[in-house]
């Protein structure tokens, strides 16, 4: 059995569709969900459907031990970033190197880096013309948006799209996509 970690930072839907994929399987298993915020709507969402969820301060997540010392306590494998909105400290990649993977709201390299998060990418993308968009699945390194790309899913933007109909199509992908991403990373480990 994998034990992954969620880490995310605000309502938890992306985590929450992670956690019931994995539900009653015999592979993988959401151990753990982590957030830098307790007012949070993911921690309802996971607690629900019995994964425990902590809260660590921001000098515990720079430190780095506290969080690492957590993750260990569960076994983790694979730490799955789920609308987690802080860079991730130098600490916890040299823990887990190659094992900590993202998913982001378009197609990087475009529209990525720091502030492209949420409708701000959706906006980017719409104001740019651009005539599709989609998501990216990537390791996490030392810098926002340019670890290596594991998968990549597209969707059509149409001239009449506002941002917020490009994050409906985009949030689709997310739900269909990350999944299954996540499942065939760890089968190959």
């Amino acid at each position: 059995m994998k034990n992954i970690a969620i880490f995310a930072s605000g309502s938890g839907t992306n985590a929450e569709n992670i956690a019931r994929y994995f539900a009653g399987g015999k592979t993988v298993n959401v151990s753990v969900v982590l957030s830098n915020n307790k007012n949070v709507k993911v921690h309802e969402r996971v607690n629900r459907l019995g994964i425990p969820s902590f809260v660590f301060t921001g000098d515990e997540f720079t430190d780095g031990k506290p969080v690492i010392d957590k993750l260990a306590g569960y076994g983790v494998d694979l730490i799955v970033l789920a609308g987690f909105m802080n860079k991730i400290s130098v600490a916890l990649l040299r823990a887990f190197p190659g094992k900590i993977i993202n998913i982001h709201p378009a197609l990087l390299p475009r529209h990525g880096g720091k502030g492209m998060y949420g409708m701000h990418v959706h906006e980017a993308v719409v104001e740019a013309g651009e005539k599709e968009s989609g998501i990216t699945i990537h390791y996490i390194n030392e810098r926002y948006d340019e670890g290596e790309i594991i998968f990549q899913a597209t969707c059509p933007v149409l001239p009449s799209d506002t941002p917020e109909d490009v994050a409906a199509k985009v949030h689709a992908l997310e739900y269909k996509h990350y999944p299954s991403v996540i499942e065939r990373l760890l089968a190959g480990r």
